[in-house]
């Protein structure tokens, strides 16, 4: 009889012991802040602008996230031209090692300053892009990168802009640490 009760008692204290161990990170997301060169086709005049890029990803999914970006390129024949961007979105990524391709679909802002700069004016518009981050390390990610865009409420059909950017990221640990 002591047997049998000692036996349960054991049985009965072993069940909350057998649980598994509480991990002790999980990543909440991925986070990188990168800027790069970037080189444009306006679409406004057939030639090809230099200029930067600046971008925000947020992965809150093993395949899915959020961008924010920013580009501008400008004129370098002295006549003032100059385009800005502004756009948010989604996208799509894919992990294979070191290398993270992606696409993207973007919906934003397309600012025109015309030549001579006699205006400027916003513009709705929509992207769509693909590229892929090189993790050259745990914190420094490459970037190469074509965009197409579409400025819908431009007049006479819209313009088409696409833009072509190289960059560099600072990735962001995104673990949450019990304590």
């Amino acid at each position: 009889m002591i047997r049998r009760i000692a036996l349960t008692v054991l049985l009965g204290a072993a069940y909350p012991l057998s649980s598994q161990a509480i991990p002790t990170a999980s990543r909440a997301a991925d986070a990188q802040v990168g800027f790069g060169y970037a080189a444009g086709r306006p679409d406004y005049v057939q030639q090809t602008f230099p200029g930067l890029a600046a971008y925000a990803d947020l992965d809150l999914r093993p395949h899915l996230g959020v961008e924010a970006e920013f580009h501008q390129i400008a004129s370098t024949s002295g006549n003032l031209m100059r385009e800005q961007t502004y756009e948010i979105g989604g996208r799509y990524l894919c992990t294979y090692g070191a290398l993270v391709p992606y696409i993207k679909a973007m919906a934003g802002i397309g600012v025109l300053r015309y030549p001579q700069g006699l205006t400027t004016l916003g513009y709705a518009m929509f992207a769509g892009g693909a590229g892929a981050d090189l993790k050259l390390t745990t914190r420094i990610h490459l970037r190469g990168e074509y965009e197409f865009q579409k400025w819908t409420s431009f007049p006479n059909g819209g313009l088409t802009p696409q833009i072509v950017t190289v960059g560099v990221a600072y990735h962001f640990d995104g673990r949450l640490r019990s304590r």
